[in-house]
């Protein structure tokens, strides 16, 4: 009974991953990639570089905005973008000859290193890996479903695992890789370590996955996890527009709105109005770290500057917390640098951990196969031509 309890749980956990093998390797991989887009684009692209020689205080996002329209006169900025230090700084932008454009700006010297016109290898490393590049249909994504729905494989992989792994915490203290006992020893003993090992980071991922499955089903049922940015009232509207140009806040003005609500705000995506009754959405980060860039927020109407919305980790509700924790847990990006080198180096591991699982069982499965091929010819051998006729017609059908 024992046996066949263990073969049992070994085939459960062969189905969790092999029927998706390919797929579930190649999330694992473009999501290792992802958590350190940004710095393989530093290392490729001297442009994303934000150098700071001369060692001189940062610019401020309005300092910026006006680099760029200084630069290209007739466009209309809508966003600006802040990263890591060592990152330049984003200023999205739309003009007559560029539909969308994102202009690469050195937060120290002011230099506009790069404007980009395509989509970022960040952006394209994010998208493969969140939805697989399927398009989306108003508010959901096959993709997006297919990739959260690795959730249910990486947990079920995690429990069955460890249902076959006896007494799997003596690999804590006595770790055991067999090199000179062949290759499927050695693969054998990989898998079983790194499984170990990365409990919780595999713990980590179903949970996050979890989440944006949840996240993907109420997106499809129109529900709103944030609430809508209200718009200024028509009253509140000057009449003509000399009055607008000077009597509509600026930027400036509503990042120091922005800072009296919550001195420690750093702005990290700021986002200006599109048109009249519009409002300034500025977001960005406080000193809550298992919280995303976005988690605090204020929304200013530029012409009675009135905070007409407000974002804080206090104020949540669970959805939204859970919205804002997601990312950092699953991307690493909670300590900066530090904590990605953390999740790259895990993340390599959860792949290694999906190509010698498929190894280990393609080896079974072979050794089964000739197994079988050997019984069936020694079975041939010793039956009577009319058996014989029966079992190559049983094996035909």
């Amino acid at each position: 009974m024992a046996k066949l309890s263990n073969r049992f749980w070994f085939q459960l956990h062969g189905w969790f991953s092999l029927p998706i093998w390919g797929l579930f390797c190649f999330v694992c991989l473009t999501g290792t990639i992802a958590v350190v887009s940004q710095e393989l684009t530093w290392l490729t692209n001297p442009n994303a570089r934000a150098s700071n020689p001369e060692n001189v205080q940062m610019k401020t996002a309005p300092e910026l905005m006006s680099i760029v329209q200084a630069a290209h006169p007739t466009a209309k900025i809508t966003t600006v973008m802040t990263f890591e230090p060592y990152l330049i700084h984003a200023v999205v932008f739309t003009d007559k000859d560029k539909p969308q454009a994102v202009a690469y700006v050195n937060q120290y010297t002011g230099e506009i290193q790069e404007v980009n016109q395509g989509i970022t290898f960040n952006g394209f490393m994010r998208s493969l890996h969140g939805w697989l590049l399927f398009p989306w249909q108003s508010n959901y994504s096959i993709g997006y479903y297919i990739v959260c729905a690795m959730a249910i494989v990486m947990l079920g992989a995690l429990v069955t695992g460890l249902v076959i792994y006896k007494n799997f915490w003596q690999a804590f203290t006595q770790p055991k890789l067999r090199t000179n006992q062949g290759k499927k020893t050695l693969y054998a003993d990989l898998h079983r370590l790194a499984g170990v090992w990365s409990i919780w980071f595999l713990i980590l991922m179903s949970i996050t996955g979890f989440w944006y499955l949840l996240q993907a089903i109420l997106w499809h049922a129109d529900y709103d996890i944030e609430p809508h940015s209200p718009i200024a009232s028509e009253a509140q509207l000057p009449l003509h527009r000399q009055a607008a140009r000077e009597e509509k806040l600026s930027l400036t003005k509503a990042l120091e709105i922005a800072n009296k609500n919550f001195p420690d705000f750093k702005g990290t995506y700021l986002m200006l109005p599109e048109h009249n009754r519009d409002t300034y959405k500025l977001y960005g980060s406080g000193d809550f770290v298992f919280y995303d860039k976005y988690s605090y927020g204020v929304i200013v109407n530029p012409w009675t500057g009135d905070i007409v919305g407000e974002r804080a980790p206090e104020k949540m509700t669970l959805l939204q917390t859970l919205s804002h924790i997601a990312d950092p847990l699953h991307y690493g990006t909670i300590a900066g640098i530090w904590t990605k080198i953390i999740w790259f180096a895990f993340g390599v591991v959860l792949t290694g951990m999906s190509i010698t699982g498929f190894l280990i069982w393609g080896s079974r499965t072979v050794k089964a196969s000739r197994g079988v091929q050997m019984t069936v010819k020694a079975t041939n051998a010793n039956l009577a031509p009319s058996e014989k006729e029966i079992l190559v017609q049983q094996e035909i059908k």
